[in-house]
């Protein structure tokens, strides 16, 4: 798990050695135990061919590289100064697997003419090497790093979906003159692009590092700002950052250098049609059972301490009892984490936001090392700056939370595990899904659950809130936004493909938003987030589990009153064929339970306690937001939650959010 950055020119120009090693520092928290610097002239601008490359460390990681020169002495800069170079790799490491100096990247093969810089975790990396070494290949370390270059030159940039596990990296391949930027299937690992006007390609694992490149001037994206204050999310591959893009989930760059020709490819996406013919649920459940086990026990490889989180739910609650069982024996004991709230000023359903006693019940069964942090509403006002710089454009939720149990796990362990993707695989949000399962057509599909998820601001008040850049959005059509989400299929008939369909949508945006989110706080604080439940086999098979085998109440649809649909917030349909499977492992109270996210009592924390903190922020004449919001739109809806006449913690989230990373970025 490390940090990544790097600079190519397509075209003429030669790339600006100056800004490397700022690029790296920006996210040092992200790798604070090596760094390298790798500058190519790849000899592809000149037409003779003739390469030549410096790998290079810093003065505070030489005591590891000892016989690769410092990047800052003023020997390497005057070199640097004297040749012009079209590539730039850079490297910050967060040292898992072989935490020697054998890790050290940017790596290369033997021939030196093949070159890496990775982050993420290859958990079949033991199998794939064998496999490697049966064809003749030969390792100097025990990296997954190592395993990524050898695949490549076996099996091609189709190497990739051999893998199983979370990455983002690029390659160069000196030989064919080819470059490569590469995002795992999910998108569990972030990787941001801006291509600047001299066709100089600038990538890196966090957007702080392309600001750092002389050539990218700041402006906001206002068309994402619209499209965030729709969904409080991106389903475009946009940021809040003009021209800086995120390389979608499933998808790699192809660049060659001689021809200049830039390629994007899809080689993987979601699909949730064409269920399993298996008539007999339990071997659904068998299998499930087995195909957890084993994701779980892959993504304990690591030469360092694991800990997983227990929120109190089913999905962490059943990674922690299997991770357990792997601990007992060793003399060992699973480090847990949870996070709380002080709920003194909490009314109504937010009274149930604390699972701490179910947590600790759990750690009690199974025998882990427990700590818990409890929030209270002034938390979440200390942190909101640094916040929201590490998070760097606003995404699903009210995450200040997770950024919360990052620094408690971090304080213990290297690597976290976590139960994301478990909802969005096997039915979590039976509520979503039911909005719209009858339908006339398609596009009566989409009309209803485009309504559902416009979660922040009305089509209606779109005009009055962003009256001050109402001609830069004009154009904008939130609608087809989300309708192109989708595969548009040839027909769909049953509530079933409907379900399926909700499924597909919101692994590509709410689960991808999830994981931007986790990785960017938990890495804001060096540690490693992994999530078990995207396990490559696993996630194909359920993917091919029938909708009725995760939710129960499918007989009863065309019955529903949609002005009812409210009350199944507070339901346990959803997920059926993982509670039966898991029921062996956590208690019947906890598999059984109500469905419940993780969610502060930001309700109640607005209007009382942290009023003061919200007027401050957002009806201030001064605030930043009104650059691009009309105060008196925006004061009338927070007015309404603060007296009570509408709930929207969700808004006024994304205000303080927005207002924060204004102040920052904007």
């Amino acid at each position: 798990m490390c940090g990544i950055v790097g600079a190519l020119s397509i075209k003429r120009v030669s790339i600006d050695t100056q800004y490397a090693k700022s690029m790296a520092d920006k996210i040092a928290h992200r790798g604070p135990d090596d760094a390298g610097y790798l500058f190519f002239h790849t000899g592809t601008r000149h037409g003779n061919g003739v390469s030549f490359y410096h790998n290079l460390t810093d003065y505070k990681f030489k005591s590891i590289e000892e016989m690769l020169p410092a990047i800052e002495s003023q020997s390497v800069q005057t070199e640097l100064s004297l040749h012009d170079y079209d590539l730039y790799m850079g490297h910050r490491r967060l040292s898992i697997l072989d935490v020697s100096r054998a890790g050290h990247q940017p790596m290369s093969d033997l021939s030196k003419n093949i070159w890496l810089v990775y982050n993420g975790e290859i958990y079949n990396f033991k199998e794939l090497r064998a496999e490697l070494e049966q064809l003749g290949h030969r390792f100097k370390s025990h990296t997954d790093t190592e395993v990524i270059i050898y695949a490549y030159i076996e099996w091609g940039i189709e190497c990739i979906n051999k893998f199983n596990g979370m990455f983002a990296f690029s390659l160069y391949d000196n030989f064919k003159k080819r470059f490569y930027l590469v995002r795992d299937r999910y998108g569990i690992k972030p990787l941001y692009y801006h291509i600047t006007k001299e066709n100089t390609l600038i990538y890196a694992s966090e957007i702080k590092s392309i600001l750092e490149y002389k050539d990218y001037q700041t402006e906001i994206d206002k068309e994402a700002l619209l499209e965030y204050f729709t969904f409080q999310n991106i389903f475009t591959n946009k940021t809040l950052h003009k021209d800086i893009k995120i390389l979608e989930a499933g998808h790699y760059f192809e660049i060659d250098l001689q021809t200049q020709e830039i390629d994007k490819t899809q080689y993987w996406d979601f699909d949730f049609s064409n269920p399993l013919k298996i008539k007999d649920e339990r071997e659904y459940t068998e299998e499930l059972d087995r195909l957890f086990n084993q994701a779980v026990k892959r993504q304990l490889v690591a030469d360092v301490p694991i800990g997983s989180y227990l929120s109190g739910g089913m999905d962490s609650g059943s990674i922690t009892a299997i991770t357990s069982e792997h601990f007992r024996g060793t003399g060992n004991y699973l480090n847990t984490f949870t996070v709380g709230f002080d709920l003194n000023s909490a009314s109504g359903m937010e009274l149930s936001f604390d699972e701490r006693a179910k947590a600790e019940y759990m750690s009690y069964k199974f025998k882990t090392e427990h700590y818990e942090m409890v929030l209270k509403s002034g938390d979440m006002e200390r942190c909101m700056s640094e916040f929201a710089y590490h998070l760097e454009e606003p995404r699903v939720g009210q995450s200040y939370p997770n950024f919360y149990a990052s620094k408690l796990a971090s304080k213990f362990v290297k690597v976290v595990l976590s139960g994301g993707g478990g909802d969005e695989l096997f039915a979590g949000y039976p509520w979503r899904y039911y909005r719209a399962t009858n339908n006339k057509n398609f596009d009566d599909y989409i009309d209803k659950y485009y309504g559902f998820w416009k979660r922040l601001i009305d089509n209606r008040d779109v005009q009055k809130v962003f009256a001050p850049i109402a001609d830069d959005i004009k154009d904008v059509w939130t609608r087809d936004i989300f309708a192109n989400v989708f595969k548009t299929p040839s027909t769909l008939q049953t509530p079933e493909e409907y379900i399926n369909h909700s499924l597909y949508f919101e692994a590509k945006t709410f689960l991808h938003g999830i994981l931007v989110v986790e990785d960017k706080l938990s890495m804001a604080h060096s540690l490693e987030t992994r999530v078990p439940f995207l396990d490559n086999d696993l996630v194909d098979f359920a993917q091919k589990v029938p909708v009725n085998m995760k939710l129960k109440n499918l007989d009863k649809i065309t019955r529903m009153d949609e002005n009812e649909i409210g009350k199944m917030h507070k339901t346990n349909d959803g997920k059926i064929i993982l509670r039966k499977a898991m029921s062996p492992y956590i208690p019947e109270d906890i598999h059984q339970a109500v469905k419940q996210g993780f969610s502060s009592p930001d309700n109640s924390w607005f209007k009382g306690e942290s009023i003061e903190f919200v007027k401050e922020k957002l009806l201030n004449s001064d605030a930043h937001i009104y650059k691009y919001m009309d105060r008196t739109a925006v004061e009338k809806l927070i007015n309404e939650h603060l007296s009570g006449e509408k709930n929207r913690r969700l808004f006024i989230w994304s205000l303080l959010n927005f207002e924060e990373w204004s102040n920052i970025y904007g």
